[in-house]
């Protein structure tokens, strides 16, 4: 089982490889979502929570399946 850290964690590893798929920075992404860059880099370092809802507009932005920010 996964503890919450690892979650968060992992989650975060699954942002960032799908915003540098996509070539983004944190500026990029932060700025399409109205959000600033550090929102993006708590949520990489697994230290950022969001919602289920959030995760679903984050997957739009990142244009990806939110299969592929959930993979643990």
């Amino acid at each position: 089982m996964y503890n919450e850290k690892e979650i968060l964690k992992q989650f975060g590893r699954n942002v960032k490889a799908e915003r540098v798929r996509l070539g983004y920075s944190q500026e990029d992404l932060a700025e399409k979502m109205g959000v600033n860059r550090e929102f993006i880099s708590r949520i990489e370092r697994g230290i950022q929570n969001m919602s289920l809802i959030k995760i679903t507009v984050l997957s739009n932005y990142l244009e990806t399946d939110i299969h592929n920010l959930l993979r643990f």
